[in-house]
């Protein structure tokens, strides 16, 4: 379709083209249009802070070319300006990354002035201007792709790092809402390597603001390597939500599981506003991931108190991540022989329920009568699996 005015393929449709990597999504910038241009042309308008629009046809993004200028503190302190005038230059420079400020035309052809296609080449993530530091979200954002290509060779420019490392010890991180932290910890975390995303906050001194019970310089030495298993084993969120935070529970640690104090599990939860699932799986895996390890030990009693916890009856998943995170834990410790406790476990659980309340209505059981006897036949199945395992090993 021909416009009147001259757009522009740009940012990580480019980038991912260039890295021969699927494009998922394409955004594009306008030249030398008004908002009344683009509305004539059919594109609908859905941006509030800078006029964006959709195509009609396609429903991707195209937004104005602009300049922006700092006005206040934070990722959101910022006024910014349209105009036909507006070069893509212009609005290429305001970009985090060079391999994020490029631009394709119609086509084909590459416009790149700030040098991405060379760091693509050198496997660098090099911040475009010094306009970088007006924004913390670029702290975490990079540390993003940082997670996100650390398995292609790439690293982060160490002039890039000191400007990170400059914006955290500033106090502009505290500027961040914590929906928008979290949108950015949360993506960060299902890249393929959500380790390498700590540690590179950890590195530009970040963490020690976002997440200040890990500690400052020291990180648990499982941390890391637990969070690469999770990438590795392409685990949902929850698990690595819990994988991450597991650890804050260490200092409550005690030595019978379950685990009860998890208050800086549940801070961490408050602190970015965390959805629910991330934040019931983070705390039970707290309260039982010592009894995942101690799983053949315990009796039916004490099996029966964890399923209860889970609501392995009602919520089946949400047991089966909570073993997914375990079994993270011990990948990472090189436990191979541990692995053990998750089919153990699933199974016992599968055991438990398997027994229906059938031929308890048959005979003529019901309500707390019902529920006890319920009960004690889930026990004799767990107690039968036991025995059952315990004479084949």
């Amino acid at each position: 379709m021909n416009y009147s005015f001259k757009r522009f393929l740009v940012g990580g449709a480019v980038r991912d083209q260039l890295l021969d990597l699927p494009v998922t999504e394409r955004d594009w910038v306008v030249v030398g249009a008004t908002p009344e241009d683009m509305i004539a042309a059919g594109f609908r308008p859905v941006g509030q802070d800078f006029p964006v629009f959709l195509e009609p046809r396609t429903g991707e993004e195209y937004a104005l070319a602009r300049t922006e200028r700092k006005s206040g503190r934070g990722y959101g302190g910022f006024v910014f300006h349209t105009s036909p005038d507006v070069t893509l230059e212009q609005d290429l420079v305001r970009r985090d990354l060079t391999i994020n400020a490029m631009a394709m035309d119609d086509d084909g052809s590459i416009v790149d002035p700030y040098g991405g296609r060379a760091d693509l080449q050198q496997r660098l993530l090099r911040h475009v201007s010094p306009a970088f530091g007006e924004d913390p979200l670029r702290v975490l954002r990079v540390a993003r792709f940082a997670a996100r290509y650390a398995d292609l060779g790439f690293r982060i420019a160490d002039e890039t790092l000191q400007l990170m490392r400059e914006l955290a010890i500033s106090g502009e991180l505290e500027a961040l809402t914590p929906e928008r932290s979290w949108k950015e910890i949360s993506r960060a975390l299902m890249e393929a390597r959500p380790d390498v995303f700590i540690a590179t906050l950890r590195d530009c001194r970040a963490l020690e603001h976002l997440l200040p019970e890990l500690g400052v310089e020291q990180l648990p030495e499982h941390l890391l390597p637990t969070l690469h298993q999770t990438g590795k084993m392409r685990l949902p969120l929850p698990p690595r939500w819990a994988c991450l935070v597991e650890s804050l529970a260490e200092s409550t640690r005690i030595s019978e599981c379950p685990r009860d104090e998890l208050s800086a599990i549940q801070s961490a939860n408050r602190r970015f506003k965390v959805p629910r699932d991330c934040q019931e799986l983070a705390v039970l895996t707290g309260r039982f991931q010592l009894c995942y390890q101690k799983a053949c030990e315990l009796s039916a009693e004490a099996l029966m108190d964890m399923f209860k916890a889970f609501d392995i009856y009602r919520r089946p998943e949400r047991f089966e991540q909570f073993l997914d995170a375990c079994e993270a834990f011990q990948r990472s410790a090189g436990a191979g022989q541990a692995l053990r406790e998750t089919p153990y476990l699933s199974e016992a659980a599968m055991a438990v329920r398997e027994v229906g309340v059938e031929a308890l209505l048959a005979r003529g059981l019901g309500g707390g009568e019902l529920g006890q006897a319920l009960q004690q036949e889930r026990v004799k199945a767990l107690e039968a699996y036991q025995a059952e395992q315990q004479t084949q090993h």
